[in-house]
């Protein structure tokens, strides 16, 4: 078939948009690439292997040898590992992403690229690296498939968000044309209800530390200020010692995304705070750069030593579920919430971008109030079922 036109992309900027072959000549590829007319026309009736997405063959050289008749491609490998490098340099510097938010996105693309390694679904390189340009929508679908074993549909849809931002640069930055994971549907997500700690419960879990040493006055302003201000587990660890204001009564957090919030905390955190820092040896007012909470050892306190610490106290106090930082957090909300606070004030103080996320608190509170209703009005369904 003399003078078939073969269809390739080029990245933005490069050569001719497709090559022609002359009669009984091969296409010159690496990477498991069609090499003649045949193959081609093979992986085009695979829906497997190409789902009309464009993110498929890239030519960078074009070389034209005289007359020989055919045209020489050479192709560079878009691998994976270095793509997913890249992508975490630019969401750390350019998008001031967190720590914890570039491994998760880290996490995520490594699994995506390990199932693809795995599965055999196409040719690697010899490195055994797998190629970018050849994930296609169908791919993603299939490993999608595969995470409803063992995910939850929330760690899906997270896994899936991941996925699509990181073609999106690829496609931003030219490397293919088209993002494969736009058009795969994200998965419904579940609707659960935020485990809280009553009242007495949270003072429980207040009173619970030793006052008599310094880690446990250090483990109760930790617990005081959690519940007081309802900051994340990785703010608080990240504070120091001229972070807080103590006329005001305020904490400067640094959020998600590098965002700075003020947030006010209460008499007793503040007080909490100045016993801990004054076992320490430390002058409140001489606010300066050292670590707010420290180990034993005199290092900053990481996230997972107050994950353990709130743990402990959980269970100290008899609670029978597991108790995290975060479920303080949710406790904050909930009891501002029951209190009267506005919600737009709560999305506020907790640093929400979204006021939706801050709605799944009404229905703690819906919850609290159709049991007081149900216990004390005489017409209520729990009532009239006991009369009748």
């Amino acid at each position: 078939q003399a003078g078939n036109t073969y269809p390739f992309r080029p990245l933005k900027g490069r050569l001719s948009p497709s090559v022609r072959l002359s009669s009984r000549r091969s296409l010159l590829t690496l990477d498991g690439y069609p090499t003649s007319p045949a193959d081609y026309a093979q992986k085009q009736r695979n829906p497997l292997k190409n789902s009309g997405n464009s993110t498929r063959i890239f030519p960078l050289i074009i070389l034209t040898i005289g007359d020989i008749g055919f045209n020489l491609i050479t192709f560079i490998g878009v691998y994976m590992r270095g793509r997913i490098d890249q992508f975490m340099r630019y969401l750390a510097l350019e998008k001031g992403a967190s720590e914890n938010t570039c491994r998760g996105y880290f996490n995520d693309l490594s699994h995506l690229g390990d199932f693809i390694s795995a599965s055999g679904l196409f040719p690697k390189s010899e490195r055994g690296e797998v190629d970018v340009s050849r994930i296609d929508r169908d791919i993603i679908r299939i490993y999608l498939r595969t995470l409803f074993r063992s995910n939850r549909r929330s760690s899906i849809a997270r896994k899936l968000a991941s996925i699509r931002s990181f073609f999106q640069y690829l496609v931003r930055e030219g490397i293919i044309s088209t993002n494969p994971a736009k058009g795969v549907a994200t998965p419904k997500t579940e609707r659960y209800i935020p485990s809280t700690l009553s009242i007495d419960e949270m003072f429980r879990m207040l009173d619970a530390p030793d006052k008599s040493n310094s880690t446990g006055l250090r483990d109760r302003a930790i617990l005081e200020l959690l519940y007081s201000s309802g900051i994340r587990v990785g703010e608080l660890t990240q504070l120091n010692g001229d972070d807080v204001d103590w006329e005001l009564g305020i904490i400067k957090v640094l959020g998600k995304g590098r965002k700075e919030r003020i947030v006010p905390i209460g008499s007793k955190a503040i007080e909490a705070i100045q016993d801990y820092l004054g076992r320490r040896g430390l002058s409140p007012r001489d606010g300066r750069d050292w670590p707010l909470f420290t180990n034993t050892r005199g290092g900053r306190l990481t996230d997972r030593s107050v994950r353990r610490i709130v743990e402990k106290y959980g269970k100290k106090c008899g609670l029978a579920r597991s108790i995290s930082p975060h479920v303080l957090r949710h406790t904050f909300a909930t009891h501002l919430l029951d209190a009267g606070a506005d919600l737009r004030d709560i999305q506020e103080l907790l640093g929400h971008v979204s006021l939706s996320t801050t709605q799944k608190y009404t229905h703690v509170s819906i919850d609290g109030l159709m049991e007081v209703y149900d216990k004390a009005h005489p017409r209520s369904w729990r009532n009239t079922k006991r009369n009748s």
